[in-house]
C-alpha cells in the first residue's frame, strides 16, 4: 500500500522520520517555486517599468524638441520674445553667459535676428553681447582674419549705435588678446571700419573708384594714437582683403543677403495695404542702396515689396488708428502710382498700386528715427560719421 501526496506517490514503508524529512522536502521546492514566481512577477514589473519610463523620457524629449524648435522660429520673428519664451520653459538659463552660448551656437538661428539682439542697449543685452564677443577668440589672428570670424557669427545692424557698441565691444575684445598690437581700442575700432568700407570699395560692383594700397595706407595715417600704423601691418590687411572679400552670413539661402549687408536701417514696421479693405500688415524692414524692403519673416528669401526712394518725399501723418505714422509720396502729384513691386501669395512679381505708402512705427522714437534714415538715405552712410568722431577723437591725442 502506498500513500498519495500533491507533489508523488509516498511509499508507504518510510518511517514517521523519512515521512517527515520527505514532507520537509516538498514544502520547501513549494516554498522555492513561490519565490520563483515572486522573481518572475518583480522582474516583469521592473521591465515595464523600465520601458514606460523610456517612453516617458522619449515623449519628454520629443516635446523638449518641438518647444525648442517654436522657440528659434519665434526668436526669428522677435528675438526678446523667442528669448524669453525659451527661458519660460526652462530650455534656456537666464544669464547672460547661456543665452551667450545659444546665439553663438547660432542652431537654426537667422542672423539678422542674432545682430538685432545683440546690438540692443538694454542691461541684459549688453551684458548678452560682452559675453558673446568674449566666446571668440582671436588670439594671434590679424584684424582681418578675427574681423571675418567675427561677422560671420551674426549680421551687423543697420542702425549706427548698434553697430558702434558691437564694433566697440569687438576692438577691446581684439586688444585683448593681442596686446601690443594697437596702442588703443579706438585705433582698432578706426582701422576695422577702414577694413570693412575698403571690402565695399573693392568688391561692390557699383563702386567705380576702387582705391589702391597706397590710398588706404594715405586715409589710416596717424589714428594710432595720433601716429602710423606700420606700412607693412596695412600692405597685408589690404591684400588680405583684395584677395578674398568678406564671406556674409546668408539666412536659408537668401541671394539678396549681399544687398542687405550693413543696411542704413531695418525694423518691425506696420503697412497699410493699398487693396480696397485696407488692412495694417506687420512687416520686417530694410533700408539700403536708395531702397526700401519688405519682408513676411526676417528668414524670407525675398522681399514682398521692394519701394525706390528715388522722387519720393516723407512726411508725419496723423492717423485715427495707428500712433506713429508716416507716408512715402511723390510730392506735387498726389494721384500718381509710386513705381513700385510686389510679391504675390502665388509669387508671381506685380506693380505696386500706391499712391502713398503710410507705414507706423512702435515708438516715436522709431518713427524719428525712419524718417531721419530715409531722408538721408541717398546722401548719408551711417558709417562715415561714426568714422570721423572717432578718427577726431584718436588723432587728438597727439596734440594733447
Amino acid at each position: 500500500m502506498v500513500l498519495k501526496a500533491e507533489d508523488g506517490v509516498v511509499p508507504d514503508d518510510l518511517t514517521p522520520e523519512e515521512k517527515q524529512e520527505l514532507e520537509n522536502i516538498r514544502r520547501r521546492k513549494q516554498e522555492l517555486l513561490e519565490d520563483i514566481q515572486r522573481l518572475k512577477d518583480e522582474i516583469a514589473e521592473v521591465t515595464t517599468e523600465i520601458e514606460n519610463l523610456g517612453s516617458t523620457e522619449e515623449r519628454k524629449n520629443m516635446q523638449r524638441n518641438k518647444q525648442v524648435a517654436m522657440g528659434r522660429k519665434k526668436f526669428n520673428m522677435d528675438p526678446k520674445k523667442g528669448i524669453q519664451f525659451l527661458i519660460e520653459n526652462d530650455l534656456l538659463k537666464n544669464t547672460c553667459e547661456d543665452i551667450a552660448q545659444f546665439l553663438y551656437k547660432g542652431e537654426g538661428l537667422n542672423k539678422t535676428a542674432i545682430g538685432d539682439y545683440l546690438g540692443e542697449r538694454d542691461d541684459l543685452n549688453l551684458q548678452v553681447l560682452h559675453a558673446f564677443v568674449e566666446l571668440h577668440e582671436f588670439t594671434d589672428l590679424n584684424l582681418v582674419q578675427a574681423l571675418r570670424q567675427f561677422l560671420w557669427s551674426f549680421r551687423l545692424p543697420g542702425e549706427a549705435q548698434k553697430i558702434d557698441r558691437m564694433m566697440e565691444s569687438f576692438a577691446q575684445r581684439y586688444c585683448r588678446c593681442n596686446p601690443g598690437v594697437f596702442q588703443s581700442t579706438d585705433t582698432c575700432y578706426v582701422l576695422s571700419f577702414a577694413i570693412i568700407m575698403l571690402n565695399t570699395s573693392l568688391h561692390n560692383p557699383n563702386v567705380k573708384d576702387k582705391p589702391g594700397v597706397d590710398r588706404f595706407i594715405s586715409m589710416n595715417r596717424g589714428i594710432n594714437d595720433g601716429g602710423d600704423l606700420p606700412e607693412d601691418l596695412l600692405r597685408n590687411l589690404y591684400e588680405s582683403i583684395r584677395n578674398e572679400p568678406f564671406k556674409i552670413p546668408e539666412d536659408d539661402g537668401n541671394d539678396l543677403t549681399h544687398t542687405f549687408f550693413n543696411p542704413d536701417r531695418e525694423g518691425w514696421l506696420l503697412k497699410l495695404g493699398g487693396g480696397r479693405v485696407k488692412t495694417w500688415k506687420r512687416r520686417w524692414f530694410i533700408l539700403t542702396d536708395n531702397c526700401l524692403y519688405y519682408f513676411e519673416y526676417t528668414t524670407d528669401k525675398e522681399p514682398r515689396g521692394i519701394i525706390p526712394l528715388e522722387n519720393l518725399s516723407i512726411r508725419e501723418v496723423d492717423d485715427s488708428k495707428k500712433p506713429n505714422c508716416f507716408e512715402l509720396f511723390i510730392p506735387d502729384n498726389k494721384d500718381q502710382v509710386i513705381k513700385a513691386c510686389k510679391t504675390e501669395a502665388d509669387g508671381r512679381v506685380v506693380e505696386g498700386n500706391h499712391t502713398f505708402y503710410r507705414i507706423s512705427a512702435p515708438t516715436t522714437e522709431e518713427k524719428d528715427e525712419w524718417i531721419n534714415s530715409i531722408k538721408a538715405a541717398i546722401s548719408r552712410d551711417p558709417f562715415y560719421e561714426m568714422l570721423a568722431a572717432r578718427k577726431k577723437k584718436v588723432s587728438s591725442t597727439k596734440r594733447q
